[in-house]
């Protein structure tokens, strides 16, 4: 990859880093508006079901920004776009496709055929 291609996903990670970051905001200013307020028990329901979704969807945030982190300093020092499992450099659309990429698609079929297998037991 030569350095313009590894510039732009930096930026790409960047920015999409940025992104969760401000909905994970917004998600803490309405949680942090107060109690629930609605007299109707289905609402409170209702209410309560959209906070538990939100909550799970900002989980699933907190846990992709740790894996664009780890791409970050992958970029930082180096090794960003090659293959954790066999070294070889991981495809270009691929990357695009997943930015956070760590694994080859031969080498992630290989790691879901594997996971495939050891479930059935």
């Amino acid at each position: 990859m030569n350095p313009l291609q590894v510039e732009y996903f930096r930026q790409r990670l960047l920015r999409w880093r940025a992104e969760l970051l401000r909905e994970a905001d917004g998600t803490l200013a309405s949680l942090s508006e107060g109690g629930i307020r609605e007299p109707d028990i289905t609402d409170r329901a209702t209410v309560e079901t959209d906070r538990a979704l939100e909550l799970r969807t900002r989980d699933r945030a907190r846990k992709l920004i740790a894996k664009i982190d780890q791409a970050l300093a992958r970029i930082e020092n180096g090794t960003y776009g090659f293959c954790e499992e066999t070294g070889e450099p991981i495809g270009l659309k691929r990357l695009e496709a997943r930015p956070i990429a760590t694994l080859s698609i031969e080498a992630q079929e290989r790691h879901e055929r594997m996971e495939r297998v050891h479930r059935d037991d």
